[in-house]
């Protein structure tokens, strides 16, 4: 039987933390090192009965992880995983896979140099129901896709402010959460050739942004809104509607993609698909109604799984560098449009 493989986790916040909750469960694989230089992280260590480092350079050097999750602060992100990469240690990276493009296109770069896998946490890839909603695509059930509706719309407690980054230019939801929006979006309609943005601040007044509307143009002709906000009481967001992380009550009779093409339509996360029974029919003709099955499954705990496969050689990562560098692009873009009221096209990473 393969021995478990050493995964070092280089960051113990929130998101380390719920990283290694799965990792405690998961036979093909174990903690072997913990590096963190908050106050909290040699405790958390000492409970995972694991030895505790506050640089990671340090611990990569000692333990030599067989592969390394880096989950600490976005500006961080690139410096380490290029570290991580220089000790020929492959990398679970979270989102976002940096915060300038400049920076990934140096990661991309010394990955593809060095050989060393970069896997992306963009996790709701792997979700089931997001798996099976792309084979329906792919089939051809829709149609050629031709409007795509996307909302995250919520409340976030004002609690949620006391950090005082999360006040500060680039902290606000596009970066933070809309990302996680426009990866599924790109990820299941394709790339987005051209977007058109407005951004506000009129809620709360910080130095970044509580509402955004975008328009989004698909390099297959699909047109695509996505309207957002973090300061309203409203249920259409995936973290109240997909049932993916418990700490949220679910809304799940409520949508938040709803994507439609000359054949049908479907909704998300609910996955249902409406069809007429004939080709040609129209708005005379009932639709019918199907609700498609999958397998549920936590994104979380299956992107792991993959991750193991791909540090041992076995696959490719389902989002590399590039892939979440384009991404991050898409941001940048809608970022431009709305500080020049233009409309702007992203500027694409390629693989080297």
């Amino acid at each position: 039987m393969t021995e478990p493989l050493r995964i070092a986790l280089i960051g113990a916040g929130v998101m380390g933390c719920q990283h290694h909750q799965h990792l405690e469960d998961l036979p093909e694989a174990r903690l072997c090192a913990v590096a963190d230089p908050g106050p909290q992280a040699a405790a958390f260590a000492a409970g995972c009965a694991v030895p505790h480092f506050a640089d990671h350079r340090q611990m990569l050097a000692e333990v030599r992880p067989q592969a390394a999750i880096v989950a600490n602060p976005n500006s961080l992100h690139v410096g380490t995983a290029l570290e991580c990469i220089a000790a020929g240690v492959p990398v679970l990276l979270e989102k976002p896979v940096g915060v300038h493009l400049d920076e990934v296109r140096e990661l991309v770069a010394a990955a593809a140099g060095a050989g060393v896998p970069v896997l992306v946490g963009h996790h709701r890839r792997h979700n089931p129901l997001i798996v099976r909603a792309r084979e329906l695509i792919r089939s051809g059930s829709l149609g050629r896709l031709t409007t795509v509706t996307a909302l995250w719309q919520l409340q976030k407690p004002d609690s949620y402010f006391d950090t005082p980054w999360r006040r500060e230019p680039g902290a606000g939801m596009l970066l933070t959460n809309l990302i996680h929006d426009l990866d599924l979006l790109r990820h299941l309609c394709g790339e987005v050739s051209e977007v058109q943005a407005i951004t506000g601040n009129g809620v709360r007044g910080f130095a970044n942004e509580d509402s955004a509307a975008v328009l989004l143009r698909f390099a297959n002709g699909a047109l695509g809104t996505l309207t957002g906000s973090d300061a309203v009481t409203a249920p259409w967001s995936w973290e109240l509607d997909s049932g993916e992380n418990p700490i949220y009550p679910r809304q799940a009779d409520q949508p938040c993609y709803l994507l439609a093409g000359t054949r049908g339509a479907l909704s998300i996360p609910q996955l249902w698909r409406w069809h007429y029974a004939e080709p040609g029919a129209g708005w005379h003709q009932p639709l019918l109604q199907t609700l498609e099955a999958f397998q549920p499954g936590e994104a979380l705990r299956l992107q792991l799984q993959h991750f193991v496969r791909v540090a041992r050689g076995e696959v490719v990562p389902l989002v590399d560098a590039v892939d979440a560098g384009n991404t991050l692009a898409l941001i940048e873009a809608i970022r431009e449009a709305a500080e020049t009221g233009r409309a702007c096209s992203p500027h694409v990473i390629s693989a080297p």
